[in-house]
């Protein structure tokens, strides 16, 4: 799609109000159809809610964000297809099915097969019709389950046990570096500092992959398919701050969150002095392994090294079984 920006105008634009508005972004005082300052500042104010890269710019990831956040639970039929579909209703299936033990996978409002599991497991044990369709009777299952409950999500667990369950070195790890390429001059000055990350992981023993070559440029979405069709353990990923503030995120949503990032973020932002904030970019949504992205506006060997010490190291931490870190 194109990108709808301040000084543009036309259906497109009043669409894009209209939603805005509906999920409680007025820019009223902006002429309807016309995209300015109000319109740029209800899109910013949406982006930075949504854990999105804040431009106040409509491009693809905001357009899906905005059609995503139309959606709640029990307002369409959903059900496992190909393109999956998405949405805020899908999330908070995937959020109720893994508090009630029922593992949909990731809460990222994609229904993919995990979640397609997870109903079908809900739909056997509640007696219902095991066709893999959320419509209105398994609604109302859910919504009679919604009791208030204190075990935690599946979600919660497989993050804990991730934690719990890391071999004591980060040899023989499967680690995919992520070298930013929005635009050129992101793609060069990611790069260097992504090659020196490479050799000092390796250099303890674990196994690198590179999500591009230094001529190409794949799109985000496309690296995060790349890290889970290759079954990664970890996703490091490099790229300059749009807003020219340095951090390092994690996934988080409204409904869910990555533990096992966030303690990987806390780690390399300890080491870099850096905020840590969840985000819900794609390469941190889409990815099935814990993944970190580090914004910095001049990312170099140090910046390289700094992340290196705070990935070894969450391995290196000793564990609940009593391990020893390998040194």
């Amino acid at each position: 799609m194109r990108l709808y920006r301040s000084g543009d105008d036309g259906e497109a634009v009043r669409d894009i109000q209209d939603r805005l508005a509906v999920l409680g972004f007025d820019a009223d005082e902006d002429d309807r159809g016309s995209y300015g300052a109000a319109t740029a500042a209800a899109v910013s104010a949406f982006q930075a809610k949504r854990g999105l890269w804040v431009d106040g710019i409509v491009g693809p990831d905001t357009w899906r964000a905005l059609v995503s956040a139309g959606y709640r639970l029990g307002s369409r039929i959903l059900y496992h297809r190909v393109p999956m579909m998405r949405g805020d209703d899908v999330a908070d299936l995937q959020r109720r099915l893994n508090s009630l033990g029922f593992d949909a996978g990731n809460v990222d409002g994609i229904f993919g097969p995990d979640t397609l599991r997870g109903l079908l497991n809900f739909q056997s044990n509640r007696g219902l019709a095991e066709d893999g369709l959320l419509g209105t009777e398994v609604v109302d299952e859910l919504n009679l389950m919604a009791r208030a409950t204190t075990k935690p999500g599946r979600e919660l667990v497989r993050d804990h046990q991730w934690l719990d369950s890391l071999p004591s070195t980060i040899a023989r790890q499967r680690i995919y570096i992520d070298p930013f390429c929005r635009d050129e001059e992101e793609a060069s000055a990611t790069w260097g500092p992504a090659i020196f990350l490479s050799t000092i992981i390796q250099a303890h023993g674990a196994q690198i992959t590179l999500s591009r070559s230094v001529d190409t440029a794949p799109p985000e979405r496309v690296r995060a398919l790349r890290a889970n069709r290759l079954g990664v353990d970890v996703v490091i990923s490099l790229c300059l701050p749009l807003d020219g503030r340095p951090g390092v995120f994690y996934f988080a949503s409204e409904l869910s969150k990555s533990h096992a990032g966030e303690a990987l973020a806390d780690r390399i932002g300890g080491l870099l002095d850096v905020a840590r904030s969840g985000r819900a970019i794609p390469i941190l949504k889409n990815t099935r392994s814990p993944a970190v992205v580090v914004a910095v506006p001049d990312p170099d060997e140090r910046v390289a090294t700094g992340i290196a010490q705070g990935l070894i190291s969450l391995f290196a931490e000793p564990k609940p079984d009593g391990r020893d870190p390998v040194t």
